[in-house]
């Protein structure tokens, strides 16, 4: 097929928050925050998902979902878009590649603009579980204006911004273990990430993170990975930080944080099999995603995270999940990236 791979990396961010900044008198030049670019690909992933999708005989090429992508879609007229961009700025963000798609009638991976938008809103994600009766932890979103709900919730609580991925804003003291440092911690983040947070009780059984693929009733749950919170530093608090993902655990000293398959009985594993599902389906998630899922007080998965634009970090040693899950289900690489092609093109029915 003709396809074209639709990337946001670090250094097209970097670029786009460079001609923000300089069209905006005010602006500061730096980043607001150390990990304002986490959410972009290097051109190392982005290079080898191409070369591996160009393995599997399509004719490949990429373009950094910028400003001018949408001239470029229009011009170069793909068969179908695999899209990975990720953007820098708004809840919509994550939906630009896609509603250009829509607008031109250009197919594409993944899910639509509105599943992606609510997927990255994170409260309102979680309002939308609630509704169909998945289990989430209580939760409470605030600009720090009014701080009177915090009090109601049970702490330790975790503070993060309510509108990003790739741990954004998730550090190790992101925990608050008490109402007034829920406070501290609110006022810190909300110019840093200039929006509201959501301060959400800390749930501290086992830890999952499930990659999913497929539509409707054909969906599919890959092996489930298992994050393992002691291999973390001696004072570290259980969760996967943004420390955990990008300092402490790298390509050079990778931590043994995950287990792939997850070893849990048949029970447990139909138990979150059936919760993650659930949520794919009500939030009408397409083609592919990964959902994070930690046990309660009583043994009942509860969904942290839905990422409808996972990860692809090509290099096993990397610990992406989403290809770690594929390659324990006998899924290389290139194979994973076409299989979501290929579930892509027949949600679109096209030859």
């Amino acid at each position: 097929m003709n396809l074209v791979v639709t990337y946001s990396s670090k250094k097209g961010l970097e670029k786009e928050f460079r001609d923000v900044t300089q069209s905006l008198p005010d602006s500061d030049d730096e980043p607001p925050s150390t990990d304002f670019f986490a959410e972009g690909d290097s051109m190392e992933t982005v290079n080898s998902a191409m070369d591996a999708l160009r393995s599997c005989g399509h004719d490949v090429c990429g373009f950094e979902a910028d400003i001018q992508v949408q001239k470029k879609l229009q011009s170069h007229r793909p068969d179908i878009v695999f899209n990975i961009a990720e953007g820098l700025y708004g809840v919509f963000r994550e939906s630009y590649v896609p509603m250009i798609c829509e607008k031109l009638r250009i197919p594409y991976t993944g899910s639509d603009p509105m599943t992606l938008a609510i997927c990255l809103h994170k409260a309102r994600c979680k309002e939308m579980l609630t509704y169909f009766g998945i289990p989430n932890p209580r939760f409470v979103l605030t600009d720090g204006s009014d701080t009177t709900p915090l009090k109601k919730l049970k702490y330790p609580v975790i503070v993060k911004p309510n509108s990003e991925g790739s741990s954004k804003g998730i550090f190790n003291d992101s925990v608050a273990e008490t109402y007034a440092d829920a406070v501290k911690k609110i006022r810190r983040n909300t110019d840093k990430y200039g929006q509201q947070l959501i301060v959400e009780e800390l749930i501290t059984g086992r830890e999952f993170t499930v990659a999913i693929w497929g539509n409707g009733k054909e969906a599919q749950v890959l092996p489930i990975v298992e994050i393992n919170h002691s291999e973390l530093p001696e004072d570290a608090w259980p969760i996967y930080s943004y420390e955990a993902k990008w300092i402490w655990d790298t390509a050079e000293k990778p931590l043994d944080i995950f287990k792939c398959p997850a070893n849990i009985g048949a029970k447990l594993r139909i138990k979150i099999e059936e919760t993650v599902l659930k949520a794919y389906r009500s939030l009408e998630i397409k083609d592919w995603c990964r959902i994070d899922v930690r046990l309660d007080s009583k043994g009942v998965p509860n969904i942290l995270e839905i990422n409808p634009l996972p990860g692809i970090l090509p290099k096993p040693e990397d610990n992406s999940c989403f290809p770690k899950a594929a390659r324990t289900a006998g899924y290389p690489y290139n194979k994973m990236l076409d299989k979501i092609v290929q579930t892509a093109v027949r949600r679109y029915g096209l030859k």
